[in-house]
């Protein structure tokens, strides 16, 4: 009884493998989840895993996909380096790149949803440097500081900067992830958890190699 028991165990196991099998999560394709960054970009991030997110405040689909991301972010913890690199594709935008760049040497990225906000719900074109002053006026920073900042040398050095890496990346549109200089991710048609299981493979292949 207990022999025979055990073989149709046996039996069940064995004709339940395929169906396991194709239940098994299908690793990432190069060419269809993600590209390869070809030449390879040099990283910044000393022992951790760098990933970059190529954004545009005028982006529509960068404001949504930002809180996923963000998520993201927050669910790597401290095993990750993220920096964002805004992009102007022909210098219209340039004040966006810049509005980014001041607030993160005045330590204000806390602005940041707010001005994507601002510029996609608002609507408000956020491109003329006294709107923009004004804008961060109404924010509680005060508006020659924030002028003084917004252009200085550091912040049109690296509004520069910024341009010379989106264009090494050979960036076709955003928002784009970049993962450790080598792998490039879109956001996926199947949404977001697909993008984020895309990512977590991605930097995982990124610390065994």
């Amino acid at each position: 009884m207990t022999t025979r028991i055990i073989r149709r165990q046996i039996v069940i196991s064995a004709a339940a493998l395929p169906a396991l099998a194709l239940a098994q999560p299908k690793a990432p394709v190069e060419g269809q989840q993600y590209q390869l960054v070809r030449p390879p970009q040099p990283t910044e991030s000393g022992g951790k895993v760098e990933v970059l997110e190529f954004f545009q405040y005028s982006c529509p689909h960068c404001y949504r996909f930002t809180p996923e991301l963000e998520a993201w972010v927050k669910k790597q913890g401290g095993a990750i380096d993220f920096k964002r690199i805004p992009i102007n594709w022909d210098g219209s935008t340039l004040p966006h790149t810049k509005i980014y760049f001041t607030l993160e040497q005045m330590g204000r990225l806390d602005l940041h949803d707010k001005v994507f906000r601002a510029i996609q719900i608002d609507r408000r074109k956020l491109v003329d440097p006294n709107e923009i002053a004004d804008f961060m006026a109404a924010q509680g920073i005060d508006r020659k500081a924030w002028l003084d900042n917004y252009n200085s040398f550091s912040v049109n050095t690296k509004s520069a900067r910024a341009g010379q890496i989106w264009r090494a990346y050979k960036i076709e549109g955003t928002p784009s992830v970049a993962i450790n200089g080598k792998y490039l991710v879109q956001q996926q048609r199947e949404g977001p958890a697909a993008t984020a299981a895309v990512m977590d493979y991605l930097v995982a292949t990124a610390r065994k190699k």
